[in-house]
């Protein structure tokens, strides 16, 4: 895959899922900040954009995903809910009684650890609300823009919820920053036990997770939701 630095960071992603894990591994944000240029995305995790040019030339295609992203809407949003959503409803319980039982023991000698339990407790409440929000609104009416009979929408625009929706993935993003930073990148000290590390394990294997869900969602279902409801409100119009 040919890699032109000015390309964004979401061109790329979505041209080859196996960047994402580069992009991971460097730190360079292709989801929230997936709009910026590759130069751009470099300069802002501090490597150099030559490396990284020449690690995306080399990638191959991953396995974190068995959906095209020509899918149709439908098979998208079940994607995302029996992958992703199904992730996190499996994993925030586990990780939670990890950081429980971490923090009940090493927080003493490590006080991040509460704030970490904290933060993961505030990122599992708000992903919760969040999920039911697209399941039980705004995914059935993007299943629905296929059909030009299907009734108009509550909300007016598909955008509308699409807007808020990102915003919730915006402070998502912000606490799994945060959760970066206190834990050292997921970096136990190197006397933690092994629940310790099961749990920055744990931690990263979700933001890794959360980071690709928000991709799905933001760069390749939300655009093309949003084009499809256009395309069909036209064909609308035409029609009388």
């Amino acid at each position: 895959m040919s890699i032109n630095s000015e390309q964004t960071v979401r061109e790329i992603a979505i041209g080859n899922p196996a960047s994402t894990r580069v992009f991971e591994t460097l730190g360079i944000d292709y989801c929230c900040g997936g709009n910026h240029s590759l130069s751009v995305a470099c300069a802002r995790a501090n490597v150099p954009v030559e490396r990284v040019v020449g690690l995306l030339e080399r990638c191959g295609q991953p396995s974190i995903d068995a959906v095209s992203n020509d899918a149709p809407l439908g098979e998208l949003t079940r994607h995302i809910v029996e992958r992703h959503h199904g992730f996190v409803r499996r994993e925030s319980p586990r990780i939670q009684g990890l950081a429980e039982k971490v923090s009940g023991k090493h927080g003493r000698a490590d006080p991040e650890l509460s704030e970490i339990q904290a933060l993961f407790d505030t990122l599992t409440q708000e992903l919760g609300e969040h999920m039911l929000k697209e399941e039980r609104i705004l995914f059935p009416y993007i299943q629905s823009l296929g059909d030009t009979a299907a009734s108009p929408a509550c909300f007016g625009s598909v955008e509308s919820p699409i807007a808020v929706m990102i915003t919730d993935h915006e402070n998502a993003g912000a606490i799994l920053a945060k959760l970066r930073t206190l834990s050292n990148g997921y970096r136990p000290p190197e006397d933690a036990c092994p629940t310790f590390h099961a749990l920055y394990a744990a931690l990263e294997e979700f933001e890794r997770d959360l980071h690709w869900h928000v991709h799905l969602e933001n760069n390749i279902l939300f655009p093309r939701a949003i084009a499809c409801e256009h395309e069909r409100r036209n064909t609308l119009a035409s029609a009388n």
